[in-house]
């Protein structure tokens, strides 16, 4: 990943296709050369090894170079640095949870009304984070660079297609930034851990926000 924000992509228009939203969520190269997707293979297995055992405030750059066999270097050279390499881990383990709304059964994926598949799409995502907290915790040293993700706006643009084919009320984009805010990692854990409230509460208010919004089959 770098740190360079990337464009805000056109959000879809209502009915449009969801070709038009790409399911790679990282900035790298399309054609990556093979000895250079096999170095990043490597590298994120053995991050995500590192990850399993010791944590996400334990794992390093050296770490990951010594667990993957190869210099620091080229770990810096894949990923820039400590922050790009959390996010690339997510960006790996955030395929899963496109594919199912993308493209998955539904009510998380086609098959199902627009505004069931939002009322699907809080909780997957909340419980998707849930497991992946610690990590995404970590990665956020620049709190700019979180608007730079791209599977952000792959979330924002799925979303706000669904309000408008749902026929929800207000401006689409601002909405889907609004409702992803909700359910943002460090929201739901200081609400979960801090204040000891159930995950299935925070699902109750996903749902009352999507009915509040007007969202209609």
């Amino acid at each position: 990943m770098t740190d360079s924000v990337a464009p805000t992509s056109k959000l879809p228009e209502p009915g449009e296709e969801r070709r038009n939203l790409p399911l790679a969520p990282t900035d790298e190269p399309h054609q990556l050369r093979a000895d250079a997707a096999r170095n990043r293979t490597l590298l994120l297995d053995a991050a995500s090894r590192l990850l399993s055992g010791c944590g996400a405030a334990d794992l390093t750059m050296e770490s990951v170079a010594a667990a993957a066999g190869v210099g620091k270097g080229t770990v810096f050279r894949r990923f820039g640095d400590r922050a790009g390499l959390l996010i690339a881990l997510l960006d790996h383990r955030e395929k899963q949870l496109q594919a199912a709304f993308l493209s998955g059964p539904p009510p998380l994926g086609p098959g199902a009304s627009a505004a069931e598949r939002l009322h699907a799409f809080g909780p997957a995502v909340l419980r998707h984070e849930r497991d992946q907290h610690a990590l995404i915790l970590a990665s956020r040293t620049d709190p700019l660079r979180n608007y730079a993700v791209p599977a952000l706006h792959l979330r924002i643009n799925h979303i706000a297609m669904l309000l408008r084919q749902a026929n929800a009320t207000g401006d689409p984009e601002l909405l889907a930034h609004t409702l992803l805010g909700f359910i943002d990692t460090a929201l739901v854990h200081h609400l979960t851990v801090e204040r000891g409230m159930p995950l299935e509460r925070l699902e109750e208010a996903w749902h009352h926000l999507v009915t509040r919004l007007g969202a209609t089959a």
